[in-house]
C-alpha cells in the first residue's frame, strides 16, 4: 500500500511537472507596455516620443528557455507633446502613416541567462521593410500579480535602430543622426 501511495505521488508529481512545464501564453497589457524612441537633436538635445497604441502577444516556457513575441504598434499613434511634431513624424518626410500605419516586432527566439531573458532577436517591420533586430533586456522578470491574481512576466528591451534601413533618410545631410534608440516596456499577463 505504501508503495501505491508512493508512486501515485510520484505520478501526481511528474504530471504537475509536465504542466508547468509547457509554454504558457501571455497577452501584451496596455497599461503596462509601452513603446519609445530617442534620437540626437543637432548634438544638442534629445527628441523623444512614444507610440500610444500597441497590442501583442508573447509565448513563454521558461522550464525549455523557448519563447515568441508578436508585437504590433500603431505608428500614427505618436505622441511627443507637441502636435505639430507629432504632424510632421506622421508625414511622408518621415514616419510615412498614410501608407505605413503600422510597425511590428515578431520574434520565435528568446537569448536566456539563467532564468532571465538577456535578448530578443527578431525582425522588425517599419515603413514596409522587415531587417533583423535584437532587442537587450535592461530588465525582466516574472511575478504573481496580486490583483490579476495571474504571473505577469516583462521588463525593459531596447535597441538601436539605424532608420536608413527602412528609408527614413529625412535630415540626415542636415547632421540628424541615423541611429534612433528603441525602448518596449512590457508586461504581458499569463491567459
Amino acid at each position: 500500500m505504501r508503495k501505491s501511495l508512493a508512486l501515485l505521488a510520484a505520478a501526481a508529481s511528474i504530471a504537475t511537472v509536465a504542466t508547468t512545464a509547457q509554454a504558457a501564453d501571455y497577452a501584451v497589457d496596455p497599461t503596462h507596455t509601452f513603446v519609445t524612441f530617442e534620437i540626437g537633436h543637432f548634438n544638442t538635445s534629445t527628441n523623444r516620443g512614444r507610440f500610444d497604441k500597441k497590442e501583442g502577444s508573447i509565448q513563454f516556457d521558461r522550464a525549455a528557455r523557448t519563447g515568441k513575441v508578436d508585437i504590433t504598434i500603431d505608428v500614427a499613434s505618436v505622441n511627443t507633446g507637441t502636435a505639430a511634431f507629432d504632424k510632421h513624424l506622421n508625414s511622408a518626410d518621415l514616419f510615412n502613416t498614410a501608407v505605413h500605419p503600422k510597425a511590428r516586432f515578431v520574434s520565435d527566439k528568446l537569448v536566456f541567462n539563467g532564468d532571465k531573458v538577456v535578448e530578443v532577436p527578431g525582425q522588425f517591420t517599419f515603413m514596409g521593410k522587415t531587417a533583423p533586430l535584437t532587442l537587450k533586456a535592461v530588465r525582466f522578470n516574472c511575478y504573481d500579480n496580486p490583483m490579476l491574481k495571474r504571473e505577469v512576466c516583462g521588463g525593459d528591451f531596447e535597441a538601436v535602430v539605424d532608420r536608413t534601413v527602412y528609408g527614413m533618410d529625412y535630415a540626415i545631410a542636415f547632421g540628424v543622426p541615423k541611429d534612433v534608440r528603441l525602448v518596449i516596456q512590457v508586461e504581458a499577463v499569463r491567459q
